[in-house]
């Protein structure tokens, strides 16, 4: 592979802010993008040769054998994009289904490939050609990028983009009900800027009042002094069920140790906790419960000190993954803090936001 911009290459990245920023709120105005939920993926091709690179340059291709052969059949011969795998289940993203993909056994992926074929959205261009794009600005970016991707089909595609910022707060709000995680906006004026945090990002917001059912230690716990890594979360699902539903983390060392004083009246006999089968390793095959194993956590110790579910946090999240009570936070909740005004009974997944679907390929373009 000989290209102008070569692997690695750390994607541009985007800062927080609250609200879809005007358009004339920077020199030169912005352009808007909805924020994709899957893998971000820097995309090398050189003829046959392709290398697909995940946000912290390690190897994605094959996971995505599906992914790397769209490339070959419809990006330019030789080209470098920014891009986002994503999995479409029905009529919107779903990233569980993603996720799947990162599986050590090359069969599975073959398997999961056919099953549920993974898409690339693309939407910034760092090279075409024996040119690097780096330096150009955005708008000259983008016009090049429609140029060499305009007769795109699925599961390739080129992602909307507007310089209006009321159609970009439409899009935040109408977007969220096929999957997608928010709205992008970048300066119209700006190069690409590997591993800069130059863009913004609008994510959602939300908060909710859940059952801290356990915890575990901190790395850096020790017997002489024990401190608390993370809460864990529960909600009620209809038949009575205490579902755990994710971990609120990010304490400072001082009220880390705090929280185990106060916590440690709760703690329980696992025989008595509505997660005592974590014990159990058919419980933890299943994944639902929170001493289960995972790709992800490999042959980590996730054991939890179990507590009974009296107390009652919120914590603010930003949205959930899976449906009705098999649904959970997407990432770490936030904790805001205690609500002794709340039952836990009250704790249900009734109390959260309802999502409007909409149609993911009125988003995709298809």
């Amino acid at each position: 592979m000989d290209l102008p911009v070569m692997p690695p290459v750390r994607p541009m990245l985007a800062k927080s802010v609250k609200g879809v920023p005007a358009a004339d709120s920077v020199e030169g105005g912005l352009s808007y993008e909805p924020k994709w939920d899957g893998f971000r993926a820097i995309v090398f091709r050189d003829g046959d040769d392709v290398v697909i690179a995940s946000r912290s340059t390690k190897e994605l291709g094959r996971y995505f054998p599906d992914v790397v052969q769209a490339v070959r059949e419809q990006l330019p011969r030789r080209c470098v994009v920014d891009a986002e795998i994503v999995a479409v289940v029905g009529d919107r993203l779903d990233f569980d289904t993603l996720s799947q993909r990162i599986h050590p056994a090359d069969s599975r992926v073959q398997q999961l490939a056919q099953q549920t074929p993974a898409s690339l959205v693309v939407f910034d261009v760092l090279a075409l050609g024996d040119e690097s794009w780096l330096d150009r600005p955005l708008h000259q970016r983008r016009t090049a990028l429609e140029d060499a991707l305009g007769g795109v089909r699925s599961p390739v595609h080129l992602t909307r983009v507007t310089r209006d910022a009321e159609e970009a707060e439409q899009w935040f709000h109408q977007f969220e009900g096929a999957g997608l995680d928010g709205v992008i906006a970048k300066r119209l004026q700006d190069p690409y800027t590997p591993n800069g945090r130059t863009m913004l990002k609008v994510k959602h917001a939300r908060t909710a009042d859940v059952v801290v059912a356990g915890y575990r230690l901190h790395k850096t716990s020790t017997i002489e002094q024990p401190l608390l890594g993370s809460m864990l979360l529960g909600l009620y699902a209809d038949d009575g069920r205490l579902q755990h539903v994710g971990v609120c983390a990010s304490f400072g060392a001082a009220r880390r140790a705090e929280l185990i004083t106060e916590l440690d009246p709760l703690r329980v006999d696992s025989a008595e906790h509505p997660w005592g089968a974590w014990q159990d390793e058919a419980a933890h095959a299943e994944g639902r419960l929170p001493g289960g194993q995972s790709r992800w956590s490999g042959t980590k110790d996730l054991s939890f000190v179990p507590l009974a579910p009296e107390r009652v946090a919120e914590v603010g999240y930003e949205h959930m993954e899976g449906v009705g009570d098999a649904a959970r936070f997407r990432h770490t909740a936030q904790f805001k803090r205690w609500r002794p005004d709340r039952e836990p009974s009250s704790c249900t997944y009734g109390q959260l936001e309802e999502v409007v679907r909409y149609d993911l390929a009125e988003v995709l373009g298809v």
